[in-house]
Order: C-alpha cells, then structure tokens, then sequence
C-alpha cells in the first residue's frame, strides 16, 4: 500500500533519484531544510520500502556491453516446476537485466545486454539447453532514446 508523501518527501525523493551520493549536508542545503528533518524523512522513506537502495549505475557502453537486446518469450508450459527452473535460469545469467512476466500473447519480455551478437546467440542456446521454450523472438536495440531509473513521483495523497 503506498504511503502519503507531503511535499519535502517528494523532493527528497526526486532529489535522490538525481544524485545519491550527495552528502546529508549538500542534499540539506539543496532542499533549504536542516539536515535532521531531512535524515529523519530518509530514515523512514527506508523503513516504509519507499527507498529499497541505493546503487552506483553503469554505463553498458564503458563496460564493452553494446548490444541490448528484448527478447520475447512463449512457453506453452505453465506449471510451477518450469516456472521455477526458469526464474532459476535467468537468476543466473547477470546479462538478463529486466525480466517481466506479461499478460497477453507473449509470456516474458527480457533485457539482455550482451557485447556482441554472438554473446546473445550464446546466452540464448544456454537458456534454450536449459528451459524448454515454444517460441522466442529477439530484437537488437539500434538506439536507446530514453533511460531513466527515476520513478515519477506522484502529486499529493495518493488514492
């Protein structure tokens, strides 16, 4: 259940999502409140599961990771046997970045960022070896336009 968030909340949060690393000082004087109210908000932000971590982000590029491909999932297995060695499979493989179950025709869309075709045609006859699969269909990304981590942070009372 989502909690209510007043206004320094959300931009404390929003604030975060831009930069982490801030000190508690910085984050402070950039928000105009002093540093207790400020920590004592993160504090409880952490403990509701508002803010769950925080990260360092990656450029895939800077790591030679210059293939980003979705790939589109059909099993015609449901069970929970399969369900479990798939969920195993994809644990994993560290190049499966997203993994979303779906509604409609196809079962799981996945983000997989590879170096290169040839790592995602490994990646792929590793999982298809391991988990029986009725159908996949892969698209290489040719541009990321937008990427974002930063969640929108709702306006007011949420409903």
């Amino acid at each position: 259940m989502p909690i209510a968030l007043d206004p320094l909340d959300r931009k404390i949060l929003a604030a975060l999502q831009q930069d982490a690393s801030r000190s508690l000082d910085q984050l402070a004087k950039d928000l105009g409140a002093s540093k207790t109210p400020i920590w004592n908000r993160i504090r409880k932000m952490r403990e509701a599961g508002v803010i769950t971590s925080e990260v360092a982000l990656v450029d895939p590029d800077a790591l030679g990771l210059d293939a980003c491909f979705f790939v589109l999932i059909r099993t015609s297995e449901h069970d929970a046997d399969w369900l479990a060695r798939f969920m195993a499979a994809l644990k994993r493989r560290p190049e499966v970045i997203e993994a979303h179950r779906l509604a409609g025709d196809i079962d799981y869309i996945l983000k997989v960022r590879v170096p290169n075709p040839k790592a995602y045609d490994d990646f792929y006859r590793s999982l298809i070896a391991e988990v029986s699969i009725f159908n996949v269909t892969s698209t290489l990304s040719m541009e990321e336009i937008k990427s974002t981590t930063a969640l929108p942070i709702p306006q007011g009372d949420p409903a």
